[in-house]
């Protein structure tokens, strides 16, 4: 009879620090002398019953792979819960290729295959899943990132840096689009690390999200940075806007191509290209022209090698992963918190509305958001209180105070009351 096997998978997106999970899951398994063999493409040919697509992995091929990005065993969206046929087909392949055991290194959606994976087995398969994505929303304590979100961070940051000068140089303005399918984390981590001159996440708004009212924010902050001299700006934007505006709102979106798992495909629908021409015909009305170009970045961050700190931290989620599971542990997700394991239960990760993995949003009540907020040169209520930014303002835009009262003051409505603490440290006032 074969020796089982540990089969290390990896589904989604590419993130920095793949490699690094891989090689230390396998160092630790081979230690122990379990055979280790690596999955090529994510589900994409187990769940078709396609078991060729393998390589044993050892020691010796892995012990340097964590410098680099990719994956070393490639990747895929792939959804093997698409269907019952293939979930069966999935598990069917596993167990002829000896797989007792099985590390899922993935976001929510992998996640979520990976839960039903565990259940369909009935015991005959164990697997834990390690927490990638860039665009870290996954459901762990707010304090915990996602592995490869850091990185993603670090070189967009370094990114918007470089398009700030060059904005300033040019008097242009960049409209940045970041990563980011349902949560606004990596927009707000670039923005607020590079100091953009404002970062738009969904979080902020309420949905359904009207085109008119990203326009307007946007067209308010070219305003007030007319109005103070400086004709340049970087805005960073959330690609996950794009989700939430109301679809009448934009033409076409219908026929925008879904991947496997039912997701729009947001890199389809040219959003920064979208608020240019709708920001400078905004702009216009008002007598007012400025230069914007349109910048998409993401898939220049997925690849990147890991910082220092990724490469340590998915090395320990790697080696907590095959702990766990040659200890006899099963379904649930590794975490580390406050440099401690901690597995959390596949049952736990489940949103019970929608049966999926539960997602994290940015905490926009959070101190955290406050000061992003703050630093950024957008409208404030505070503007409309002050006569003389308010003259500032509406000259800049060929207005009168009253004019431009009625066109932009909604903006501020909904603007979050966040606590501000006096000398003491008390809550001085919200």
């Amino acid at each position: 009879m074969k020796q089982h096997r540990l089969g290390i998978l990896v589904g989604g997106g590419p993130a920095p620090g793949i490699n690094s999970v891989i090689g230390a899951a396998t160092i630790r398994a081979r230690l122990e002398g379990l055979d280790v063999i690596g999955i090529r493409d994510g589900f994409e040919w187990l769940m078709e019953g396609d078991i060729d697509h393998v390589t044993p992995l050892t020691i010796g091929a892995v012990s340097r792979i964590h410098f680099r990005g990719g994956s070393h065993l490639g990747i895929s969206r792939a959804n093997p819960t698409s269907s019952p046929a293939r979930l069966e087909r999935t598990l069917s392949a596993l167990l002829r290729l000896d797989i007792s055991q099985l590390i899922t290194i993935g976001g929510d959606d992998t996640a979520f295959s990976a839960m039903c994976l565990a259940r369909e087995s009935g015991g005959s398969l164990r697997v834990v899943h390690v927490p990638k994505t860039i665009d870290n929303d996954l459901d762990l304590p707010a304090h915990v990132d996602t592995f490869g979100f850091q990185s993603a961070r670090h070189y967009g940051a370094e990114i918007v840096k470089n398009l700030m000068v060059d904005a300033k140089t040019t008097s242009r303005w960049y409209f940045v689009i970041a990563m980011g399918r349902k949560a606004g984390h990596l927009a707000l981590g670039i923005g607020k690390a590079a100091g953009a001159t404002i970062t738009l996440v969904a979080e902020e708004f309420t949905t359904p999200i009207r085109l008119h009212h990203v326009v307007d924010t946007l067209v308010a902050s070219i305003i007030k940075r007319l109005s103070e001299g400086r004709r340049d700006g970087v805005a960073v934007i959330a690609e996950g806007l794009v989700l939430d505006i109301a679809p009448e709102d934009l033409a076409g979106l219908h026929e925008v191509e879904h991947d496997d798992h039912g997701h729009l495909r947001i890199a389809e629908v040219n959003l920064g290209e979208i608020l240019k021409a709708q920001v400078q015909a905004r702009l216009g009305a008002f007598g007012l022209r400025t230069t914007i170009a349109a910048k998409n970045i993401g898939y220049e961050l997925r690849c990147a090698d890991p910082i220092p700190f990724d490469m340590e931290y998915t090395r320990d989620l790697g080696y907590c992963a095959a702990k766990y599971l040659l200890a006899g542990g099963n379904s649930a997700m590794v975490s580390l918190e406050g440099g401690h394991f901690v597995p959390v239960p596949f049952e736990q990760m489940l949103d019970p509305h929608t049966g999926r993995t539960k997602i994290r949003l940015v905490d926009v009540a959070s101190t955290r958001y406050a000061i992003a907020r703050r630093y950024m040169l957008r409208l404030r209520r505070d503007d409309f209180e002050d006569p003389q930014t308010m003259a500032r303002l509406a000259e800049t835009a060929n207005r009168s105070i009253a004019e431009f009262t009625r066109e932009f003051g909604y903006l501020v409505a909904d603007e979050p009351a966040h606590l501000v603490f006096d000398a003491a440290g008390e809550q001085a006032r919200l």
